[in-house]
């Protein structure tokens, strides 16, 4: 038996039991359409788990956390993280069909805010810092910036949205 009737065979087996169980469903009383409906219904709520992920990688305090600063210079620190933030966010960005316009406006809010701190206080250090400097400034802006909870809040309000499909 060559490739090409075993790849023709494989084929023929997926659609007729793709067949048989559509056929399974409609006699259960479930058409395709309901059923294709169900499936999809969990793509919102999926979509919500993976922006939920998002603030938390994306949040100040994990990143600082997860990235070491030896021998880097404050700029290279900075520019690192930046680039980890958009990553993270260019990967998440279909997601934005599956929520609400709320609930992206949110998370894009929390990505653009947390850059802007970054270059903030990117540009308050001397040319001279270190990686190390860096981190400790922007550890310090979280410590005593009331507002640097944000990732928090868009965390709490995808969190409300998602209970809301369930």
């Amino acid at each position: 038996m060559d490739i090409s009737m075993l790849i023709t065979v494989c084929i023929s087996v997926l659609i007729a039991g793709m067949a048989g169980y559509f056929i399974y469903l409609q006699r259960k009383g479930v058409t395709q359409e309901q059923y294709l409906k169900k499936e999809s219904n969990g793509l919102p709520l999926q979509a919500y788990e993976r922006l939920i992920l998002l603030v938390d990688r994306i949040a100040l305090p994990n990143i600082i956390q997860r990235n070491a600063s030896e021998g880097l210079a404050a700029y290279d620190m900075q520019f690192i993280l930046n680039k980890i933030i958009r990553d993270e966010f260019d990967y998440n960005i279909t997601q934005q069909i599956y929520v609400s316009p709320e609930s992206w406006k949110a998370v894009k809010n929390l990505k653009e805010q947390n850059l802007l701190v970054l270059n903030q206080i990117g540009q308050s250090l001397p040319a001279e810092a270190s990686g190390l400097d860096f981190k400790k400034a922007v550890l310090n802006y979280l410590m005593h910036e009331p507002k640097s909870n944000l990732h928090e809040l868009v965390s709490e309000a995808l969190s409300y949205e998602a209970k809301k499909l369930l």
